[in-house]
């Protein structure tokens, strides 16, 4: 992933997608990574579910949260 310019709006880690991103999954890979360390797809509404479903099922997944100033924050 790659960090946006202040004036780009992120987009969804999806493959081919370039929605705006509204939600952080946050993960890890317990046989790479360290327990405090974290990585972070972004995700679209539409592929939310997908994107956490792949993580998940590889026991990866940790969190889902809102993305900073995302309008789903109020939500």
């Amino acid at each position: 992933m790659t960090t946006p310019s202040p004036d780009e709006a992120p987009i969804c880690s999806a493959r081919g997608c370039r929605a705006p991103a509204r939600f952080q999954l946050r993960w890890q890979n317990p046989r790479l990574h360290p327990p405090e360390r974290r990585k972070t797809w972004l995700a679209c509404p539409e592929h939310r579910a997908s994107l956490g479903d792949f993580l998940d099922a590889r026991g990866f997944l940790r969190e889902v949260v809102p993305l900073p100033g995302s309008p789903t924050l109020g939500s």
